[in-house]
């Protein structure tokens, strides 16, 4: 009797699943649909166009690439460095029709950057070549800091602290003159691109939060004008300091280099946000299911796996200056708006 039962109820199932796909297939609305399987394909957790993700090789933020030239307009410098200070938050109105949020209020984190002047150490020319960029010559500055000087070597107090002393010498004599003057020259007749080298100054920080003696070095390329006008810019700035509002200014957008704050080794959830497992899985939750066939018998690039996460080298594009200022304590209470009980 409990067998028959059990046929009965199984053939009565078969029917009704039968004649509901019918009725779905009509409706155009697919049987897997209301079935309490997983789903056989979704889109993968992760950017492959980050890979490898591994930590950066420098603590500062490299550009790559910079804006392409125009010569209509005059010679200006396109980057610069800046430190981060922290972070807050503004409210601003909308301005995007069709969007939920057009002509309303909303709050937006903004981050907030130290910039102290840089100086010009240096002038490069480069030549272009089907290759690449060729470097042309360096003219270096007569005169260099000592924080610059640091950058050159690993421990600075057991060094010889020799470095820049005999291209000072030679710079002085006339020999040293002469190979100055045929470099822009060479400049003036081969290149094609004009940077100046410019480092940063440490010092200058706000209770010297980054802790570092050595500066940072990087190429600011020079873009408008002719080449003549570009050198005529770069010699002009030759050992002299550079205020960011020289090379942006506000409500200006811009593009951000960086690397990301660090987080170590971490596991797959959190570096590649792939879902957990059910509560009753075996050897663990966090973790992916299937990394892989049999054969090819190796774990492919694809799936994901637990490593370094963070400390990434990344940009950012189109990030919008609000607001540019001076230091407090040159003037005081710049961010301050006509609500502001504190002042």
């Amino acid at each position: 009797m409990p067998c028959l039962m059990f046929c009965f109820y199984f053939c009565f199932c078969f029917v009704c699943s039968f004649f509901l796909k019918k009725i779905f297939g009509v409706l155009g609305i697919p049987g897997h649909a209301f079935m309490s399987h997983c789903k056989f394909e979704h889109p993968r957790h992760g950017h492959l166009g980050f890979l490898p993700r591994k930590r950066s090789r420098q603590i500062r933020g490299r550009a790559r690439s910079f804006p392409k030239d125009d010569p209509s307009q005059k010679p200006h410098l396109t980057s610069f460095m800046v430190f981060k200070a922290g972070m807050t938050h503004i409210v601003r109105d909308v301005d995007r029709p069709g969007s939920k949020v057009n002509k309303k209020e909303v709050v937006e984190p903004v981050t907030i950057l130290e910039a102290p002047p840089m100086v010009v150490v240096g002038i490069v020319g480069y030549r272009q070549t089907p290759v690449g960029h060729k470097t042309i010559g360096t003219v270096w500055a007569h005169h260099t800091s000592v924080e610059f000087r640091r950058r050159f070597y690993k421990n600075w107090k057991q060094s010889a602290q020799l470095a820049f002393t005999k291209r000072k010498q030679f710079a002085r004599t006339t020999e040293g003159r002469l190979a100055e003057a045929r470099t822009l020259k060479a400049f003036a007749k081969k290149a094609d691109t004009i940077r100046v080298i410019a480092h940063t100054q440490l010092r200058k920080l706000r209770n010297n939060r980054v802790g570092v003696k050595k500066a940072h070095v990087s190429e600011i390329q020079i873009n408008g004008g002719t080449i003549a006008e570009k050198i005529e810019l770069a010699k002009s700035l030759l050992e002299k300091e550079v205020r960011i509002d020289s090379v942006f200014q506000q409500s200006e957008a811009c593009d951000v280099c960086a690397v990301t704050k660090g987080h170590g080794f971490t596991g797959v959830v959190k570096r590649w946000g792939v879902a957990c497992l059910p509560r009753k899985t075996h050897r663990g939750l966090r973790k992916v299911a299937c990394i892989g066939a049999w054969h090819p018998a190796r774990v492919m690039y694809t799936v994901a796996r637990a490593g370094q996460h963070g400390y990434h080298h990344r940009t950012h594009l189109n990030k919008k200056i609000y607001q540019m200022g001076r230091a407090v304590s040159m003037e005081p209470k710049q961010a301050t708006t006509t609500y502001d009980l504190t002042v």
